[in-house]
């Protein structure tokens, strides 16, 4: 799976288990580390866990792949997991408004979201290449 389809996948992931103010990251052209910053809120600890194990979980059940690397712990308020080209921060919203990734990384352009049709709608998966 390219880079993009995996950071989508991720949002989608994450918003599955209402994780709020979900945006992904272009960060291709600004850094050499990752090409995708997929950023999240959660409420509360038990929020945070469960964005954390729906990501992980589905990647690995559904297309076998692990993150290289899980950085900070819920308890915390923010963990990463780090899937190479994709990076995904999960974090409480006090602790995002501190750091402020996005404005830390502002010229970074941001993915566009797709709207279900409705509420219940269910986006697919993105295509494996």
């Amino acid at each position: 799976m390219d880079s993009k389809k995996l950071a989508v996948l991720c949002r989608k992931l994450a918003e599955n288990k209402k994780a709020e103010n979900a945006v992904v990251l272009d960060v291709r052209k600004l850094s050499s580390v990752t090409d995708f910053f997929v950023i999240v809120s959660g409420t509360s600890e038990p929020h945070l866990r469960a964005i954390v194990n729906e990501v992980m979980d589905h990647l690995r059940q559904e297309h076998h792949l692990r993150p290289r690397a899980v950085d900070g712990d819920v308890r915390a308020a923010w963990q990463v997991l780090d899937y190479f080209d994709v990076i995904v921060h999960a974090m409480r919203a006090d602790v995002r408004e501190k750091y402020d990734l996005e404005s830390l990384w502002g010229d970074a352009p941001r993915l566009g979201v797709r709207k279900a049709k409705s509420a219940k709608a269910k986006i697919p998966d993105p295509p494996l290449e």
